[in-house]
């Protein structure tokens, strides 16, 4: 999993992992591999909306 993929991909992972988790049809290790992914993306999608809401904010002060 890379820090470079874009907010999008990043988000439609999650939503896969999370459908994956919600169909409990894999093994336990499987499970928290998953589990582990779906936490790093979560942070990686949580730190690039902060940096958008920054964005946003550094461009309405212009205005």
């Amino acid at each position: 999993m890379s820090d470079n993929k874009s907010f999008e991909k990043s988000m439609q992972r999650l939503d896969e992992i999370v459908n994956l988790l919600e169909k409990n049809e894999q093994s336990l290790d499987e499970t928290i591999s998953l589990f582990e992914e779906g936490l790093k993306l979560a942070a990686v999608c949580d730190e690039k909306l902060k940096a958008f809401e920054l964005k946003i904010n550094e461009l309405t002060k212009e205005e």
